[in-house]
């Protein structure tokens, strides 16, 4: 019998990304991506996309080299909060309660076993439309960016651990995250999970990292919703010789129609193109691709992976950390 379901996390809330380059990496979310600044305060950005309606779901902090600040997740009540608070507190992963960050109220730290810094919490502020920006359309916080082209809200974010089952679990037990899809080694070794809160295939994708690292960052990862718009900001970014790293392209896993880029600050865009499919189903059976899949499981259609793009995150590491 499976355990019974935890609901008590409700969405991916908002990322954290590290750069050494804060005007350069501003300058890609808001001038090619379309990305509204809230506001600003000390090191870092609050930025959220033209359907985000939360205060930002982007915070960018300068910092000497790019990667991970956080990842926070929002709850579905206080009460939930406060009943997640106490399963983290009995793991010793707990690290305490930040109280005046911006965009939201009282929000608990934390660490993954692999150490990916994240937080929960339940208040949050809603974007305040400023006159120039509202639109008539009412199921929408503001105007479509006439700038780039604008991406839609933030997707998920990818993270690199070096012992992957652990934080996988961790997020599972914890958090309460279904695992979606699984690539699994025919030895049964797992090197990638796919887990959601929601319909979503995932709102969080876990990787083994292969040069034995932790807390990396493997890519965020924000929504256009239509493939055209992939073609559309394929051309912006060669035009201002930013790095596309692999795509135009569509993903077995999660179906997703996909383009990577490296932010001029090193940290890896994910960009999505299409909805890819949805979970509605209360009993799912994760989808596990074995090696005999992979092939068309990593690249079902376009162009393919550069060889280290599993190998590449942020921070950056040149040499494994464990003998292979």
């Amino acid at each position: 019998m499976k355990p019974e379901p935890i609901f008590d996390v409700a969405q991916l809330a908002h990322v954290e990304i590290l750069t050494p380059k804060p005007d350069e990496t501003l300058w890609f979310f808001k001038e090619l991506l379309g990305m509204e600044e809230t506001t600003r305060e000390g090191q870092s950005a609050y930025l959220r996309a033209y359907e985000d309606f939360y205060h930002h779901t982007l915070k960018v902090t300068e910092s000497k080299e790019p990667g991970l600040g956080h990842v926070a997740w929002r709850t579905s009540s206080q009460q939930a909060l406060d009943r997640r608070v106490k399963a983290i507190e009995a793991t010793g992963q707990g690290k305490g309660w930040l109280e005046n960050d911006i965009g939201q109220g009282a929000a608990y730290q934390f660490a993954t076993p692999d150490g990916h810094h994240m937080e929960l919490l339940w208040e949050v502020e809603y974007y305040q439309t400023p006159d120039r920006l509202k639109t008539p359309l009412l199921n929408r916080p503001q105007k479509r960016p006439v700038r780039g082209v604008p991406v839609r809200r933030l997707d998920h974010v990818n993270l690199m651990a070096g012992d992957l089952e652990t934080s996988s679990d961790f997020m599972q037990k914890q958090l309460g995250f279904r695992l979606r899809e699984r690539i699994q080694q025919n030895d049964g070794k797992n090197i990638a999970d796919w887990l959601s809160v929601s319909a979503l295939v995932h709102e969080i994708a876990m990787m083994q990292d292969p040069l034995g690292g932790k807390g990396r960052l493997h890519h965020v990862c924000y929504w256009y919703g239509f493939p055209q718009h992939i073609s559309d900001i394929s051309e912006i970014l060669n035009e201002h010789d930013i790095k596309i790293e692999a795509g135009p392209g569509k993903h077995g896993v999660s179906q997703a129609y996909f383009l990577y880029v490296i932010e001029p600050g090193g940290n890896r865009v994910e960009l999505f193109g299409d909805p890819g499919y949805l979970i509605f189903d209360p009993d799912w059976d994760p989808v596990i691709w074995n090696e005999e899949d992979l092939e068309k499981g990593i690249i079902w259609y376009g162009s393919q992976l550069p060889e280290d793009f599993f190998a590449y995150g942020t921070p950056q590491m040149k040499k494994p950390l464990v003998s292979r």
